[in-house]
C-alpha cells in the first residue's frame, strides 16, 4: 500500500507540472464542448486530438493526459444536451434524458445540470480510487468473463428494461426487438452475407449509431417542438435556481454511491461499456425507490444514477487497457493506439515498465475531474440560457447541428435522408408513448450480443449448454430472471394485500 501511495505521489508530480495542468484544462474544456454536440462523443473527440497531440511532439505522458482529459470532458458534456434538448451527446447519456429533460421542462434545468455534474464527479472519483486500489485484481476477475458470460450479461441488461418503463413493458419489448433487428443490418462479419440491405450500397456497413440517435432524439424532438409551437404550448419555464438544494442532495447521495460502485465494476469488463452500466443502474434505482418516486417525470435520482454509472464505467474501462492490453471501450481502443504511436505496449508489465506514464495518467484523472466540476458548475448559468432561445431560432439550430453530426460520419446525403426518416418514425413512436430508451439499448447491444453468442457456440461446437456452464453465467441468468419476474410477483402480492377481505 505504501509503494502504491508513493507511486501515486510521483504521478501527481508528473500531472501537476504546469504544462500538464494547462494541457489537462484545455482537454477538459474541449471535451465538454465535443460531448455536448450530439453525435460526436468521446471516441471522436479523442480520435480528433490524437494526431494533433502526436504532431505537436508532446511527450507520451502529456499526450495521454490530454486524451484522458478530453475523454472525461466528453462524459461530462454528454449530459448537457440530454437535459436541455432531450438529445443525448452519446449512448451513455441516453438514460439521462429520461429524467433530465422532464426536470428541464419543469424549470429545473439548473438543478438537473448541477446534480448531473456532481454525480459525474462522484462516479469518476470512485472509479479512479478503484483503479489505484484494485486494478490488477479486477483485471484477473475480468478475464473470467468469456463470450458466454458477456452474452448473458447483455441479456441481463435488456431484462432491466422493466425498470426503465414501468407499466409499458409490451411497448418496451417491441421497441427493444426493433432495435435488435436494426442492429443486424449490413454485412454479416462471419459469413459475408448481406442482411436487410435491399441492395443499397450505403447499408452494407450497417446503420451508424449517430444516425439512429440523431433521428430518434434530435429530429423527433424538432418535430415535437414544431407541434407544440403550432398548438400554442407554452415554452419551458426557467427558475432562478441553478444549484440543487440540500434536500435533493440527501435524496440522491446514496444513489450516487451505489451507481458509482456498480458502474465501475461493469466498466472493468471489456466491451460492457457505459450504456449497460447506466441502464442497469437506472433500472435498479427505480426499483429501489418503491412507489414514492417520480422516475420518468423528473426525479433527481433519475439524473444522478445514470451519470454516476456512466462516468464510473468510463474510468473503469481504463483498467483492462492498462493491465491486460485489452481496450475496455471504443475510446480506450483509440487511446491504445496513442500508446503504440509512442512504442509503448499496454499489458501486464506496463505498471513495472512505464510507472511514470501509468501513474501520471491516473493522477491526471483526479485532477481532470476536479477541473471539470469547477468548470461545469459556473457554466450552468450559460447552459440554461439555451432554454430562453425562441423556438424560431432553436428549432433550425438543433436541426442544423444534428444534420452536421450525421453528415460527418460518412460524408453522404443518404445518412441525412435515413436520419430524417428514422426521426419521423421516432416522432410517431413518441406520440404513441413508445419508450425510446429500449430501442437504443437494443440497437447498441444487438451486435455485441450476436458476436458473443456466435463465439460461445463456436467454442462449444454448437452446444447451447455453454451458456449455462459457468457459475458466473448461472448467476447472471438468475439475476435476469429476477429482473423480469420479480416486479410482477411483487405487484401481484401488493394487489392481494390491498384487496378488501370478503366475508
Amino acid at each position: 500500500m505504501e509503494s502504491t501511495f508513493a507511486l501515486l505521489m510521483q504521478g501527481f508530480a508528473v500531472a501537476g507540472a504546469p504544462e500538464n495542468l494547462m494541457i489537462a484544462l484545455i482537454g477538459c474544456f474541449l471535451g465538454t464542448i465535443v460531448g455536448l454536440l450530439p453525435g460526436l462523443g468521446p471516441i471522436n473527440g479523442v480520435a480528433i486530438l490524437l494526431p494533433i497531440a502526436f504532431a505537436m511532439k508532446l511527450p507520451p505522458e502529456s499526450a495521454l493526459i490530454l486524451l484522458c482529459s478530453v475523454y472525461a470532458g466528453c462524459e461530462y458534456g454528454g449530459r448537457i444536451s440530454a437535459i436541455l434538448l432531450n438529445v443525448p451527446g452519446d449512448a451513455g447519456a441516453v438514460m439521462t434524458t429520461l429524467d433530465g429533460y422532464p426536470m428541464a421542462k419543469k424549470g429545473l434545468a439548473g438543478p438537473a445540470l448541477s446534480m448531473s455534474a456532481m454525480a459525474s464527479f462522484c462516479g469518476a472519483l470512485v472509479a479512479t480510487v478503484g483503479i489505484v486500489l484494485f486494478a490488477p485484481l479486477l483485471a484477473e476477475w475480468a478475464i473470467a468473463f468469456g463470450p458466454a458470460e458477456y452474452f448473458v450479461l447483455m441479456v441481463l441488461a435488456l431484462c432491466c428494461l422493466g425498470g426503465l418503463v414501468g407499466d409499458s413493458l409490451p411497448k418496451a419489448a417491441i421497441a427493444c426487438l426493433v432495435g435488435l433487428l436494426l442492429s443486424t443490418v449490413g454485412i454479416d462479419s462471419n459469413s459475408g452475407v448481406y442482411r436487410y440491405t435491399f441492395d443499397m450500397l450505403h447499408l452494407q456497413d450497417g446503420i451508424p449509431f449517430i444516425v439512429i440517435v440523431i433521428g430518434l432524439f434530435a429530429v423527433s424532438e424538432v418535430m415535437l417542438m414544431l407541434q407544440q409551437a403550432h398548438s400554442g404550448t407554452e415554452p419551458m419555464a426557467i427558475t432562478g435556481r441553478l444549484m440543487f438544494n440540500l434536500k435533493e442532495f440527501m435524496l440522491a447521495k446514496w444513489t450516487m454511491v451505489r451507481c458509482s460502485l456498480a458502474g465501475f465494476f461493469i466498466g472493468v469488463l471489456p466491451g460492457a461499456g457505459a450504456t449497460i452500466a447506466s441502464a442497469m443502474c437506472y433500472a435498479s434505482e427505480r426499483r429501489m425507490a418503491g412507489k414514492d418516486h417520480q422516475f420518468g417525470e423528473g426525479d433527481v435520482r433519475g439524473v444522478a444514477a445514470p451519470e454516476a454509472a456512466n462516468n464510473a464505467s468510463a474510468n473503469g474501462s481504463l483498467v483492462p487497457m492498462l493491465t491486460l492490453g485489452v481496450p475496455g471501450s471504443g475510446t480506450t481502443a483509440v487511446m491504445m493506439g496513442a500508446l503504440t504511436l509512442y512504442n509503448i505496449t499496454p499489458g501486464p508489465t506496463l505498471f513495472q515498465d512505464q510507472p511514470v506514464i501509468v501513474w501520471g495518467l491516473i493522477a491526471s484523472l483526479f485532477i481532470a475531474n476536479v477541473m471539470l466540476l469547477a468548470l461545469n458548475i459556473p457554466l450552468i448559468r450559460v447552459f440554461v440560457k439555451f432554454l430562453s432561445i425562441p423556438n424560431w431560432l432553436l428549432v433550425p439550430g438543433v436541426a442544423a447541428i444534428s444534420m452536421v453530426g450525421v453528415y460527418a460520419v460518412h460524408g453522404n446525403t443518404f445518412d441525412l435522408v435515413l436520419g430524417t426518416l428514422i426521426g419521423g418514425a421516432g416522432y410517431v413512436l413518441r406520440v404513441m408513448n413508445f419508450p425510446i430508451a429500449p430501442f437504443i439499448l437494443g440497437f447498441v447491444l444487438g451486435d455485441m450480443m450476436e458476436q458473443n453468442l456466435r463465439r460461445a457456440l463456436s467454442i462449444s461446437d454448437g452446444e447451447i449448454g455453454v451458456l449455462f456452464n459457468s457459475p458466473i453465467a448461472i448467476g447472471l441468468w438468475i439475476a435476469a430472471a429476477a429482473m423480469l419476474i420479480g416486479p410482477r410477483l411483487l405487484r401481484v402480492a401488493e394487489n392481494r394485500r390491498q384487496r378488501p377481505a370478503t366475508v
